[in-house]
């Protein structure tokens, strides 16, 4: 695999985070759980992957998310925002904006439903993603700018609906390892060379207790190597402390338990994304590549029972969006035969076809004081999968 080299002040930047990380492992006596690797790779102030000033969406970065292939993505989803906004309060809080694209579909399409919220809150933990989303929101949707307000952290109580498309793969995870000598947690220690290099540690706490709870594959010849997102369970719990009346819906890439810890899958799920191209690599240039791992819903849903929440709907993105009238919001568009409906088409197949994002994608709706079943998954819904 052939990489594209970065900039100078791009390398730059990742090697006085490499400095920063070799610190923190000083500090810590020669060696930090991955999750602390990933906290800094991805959040470090000022030089982390997502609080830096690197472009990360769109063709000119490292990814594409749904909302940048299409309106659509937005259009449909309104459908299922407005249902659960008219059973709880008018406030829509959106967690990592990406480029502010989905925000400004999802504003059109409330308003041309004559349901727009009271105020559309974007929580975002990058100043330079912030700067994007405000550009994008005045380009975009002038006339309703003004509803859009950002913060600075969660709000201590909130009704209404919660959007959160691709975060919980970006929660930093640990990552644990079992072999014939027994379980162990995977970290990130320095050789004498000053490079990072992997390196694993008796597992112990509530590392070892989560994964003791999966019975993981193990075998005598072989190690297994997994992720247990423990951010992702405290972030879920924290949401339903604060929500009173209202919905969270969580799109993201990921498998329930069953299909998470397979034994064929020994090697994990974390992957790093560094202009379009995935490799598996988190110590090639820190700071600049994205790091990802899959989602394990099961425990999202166990968390989210645990601490108060109703589990509404579990299922994938192409029932999600075609319970929520993808196709009907596609003949919008104009004739079948126009060069606008084609490749708003070809971007639908993209969104819901099982080989592309239909069926890696999935979405789960966690609750409160929600009566009505949600829209998105009344045809295909999964809970019996969790």
């Amino acid at each position: 695999m052939s990489l594209p080299q970065p900039s100078a002040d791009a390398l730059e930047q990742s090697t006085r985070l490499v400095q920063t990380i070799t610190a923190a492992i000083v500090d810590a006596g020669g060696w930090i759980p991955f999750s602390r690797y990933m906290e800094l790779a991805l959040y470090a102030p000022g030089l982390g992957y997502y609080s830096g000033g690197a472009r990360k969406f769109g063709p000119g970065g490292d990814f594409i998310t749904s909302p940048e292939l299409t309106p659509l993505f937005g259009q449909a989803l309104a459908a299922q925002v407005e249902q659960v906004m008219r059973a709880s309060a008018p406030l829509v809080l959106e967690v990592g904006a990406g480029t502010g694209l989905l925000a400004a579909d999802l504003l059109l399409e409330l308003d041309r439903r004559g349901c727009l919220p009271d105020s559309y809150a974007i929580l975002e933990v990058s100043g330079e993603l912030r700067e994007r989303q405000f550009d994008t929101l005045a380009e975009k949707v002038p006339h309703l700018a003004s509803r859009v307000r950002w913060l600075d952290a969660l709000p201590e109580h909130f009704s209404g609906v919660l959007i959160a498309n691709e975060v919980l793969d970006v929660m930093p995870v640990h990552l644990v390892v079992t072999r014939a000598e027994g379980l162990f947690e995977r970290g990130v220690a320095v050789d004498d060379t000053g490079t990072l290099r992997w390196a694993d540690s008796p597992a112990s706490g509530v590392v070892a207790e989560a994964a003791a709870a999966l019975e993981l594959p193990r075998s005598d010849s072989a190690e297994y190597v997994t992720e247990l997102n423990l951010a992702a369970r405290a972030w879920v719990a924290e949401w339903a402390a604060r929500l009173e009346r209202g919905a969270l819906l969580l799109i993201d890439y990921g498998y329930p338990r069953a299909e998470y810890y397979l034994p064929s899958r020994s090697n994990g799920t974390l992957l790093c994304y560094y202009r379009h191209q995935a490799h598996g690599d988190p110590f090639l240039w820190p700071g600049l590549n994205d790091i990802t791992a899959f989602v394990d819903f099961t425990a999202v849903a166990e968390a989210a029972f645990d601490a108060g929440l109703d589990v509404l709907g579990y299922t994938n993105q192409a029932a999600f969006l075609f319970n929520c009238g993808v196709l009907e919001c596609l003949a919008r568009r104009g004739p079948e035969q126009s060069a606008d409906y084609i490749r708003a088409a070809r971007a639908v197949q993209r969104l819901t076809t099982p080989q592309e994002m239909g069926e890696l994608f999935k979405v789960l709706a966690l609750g409160k004081g929600i009566t009505e079943p949600p829209l998105g998954f009344m045809r295909g819904d999964r809970l019996h999968a969790l």
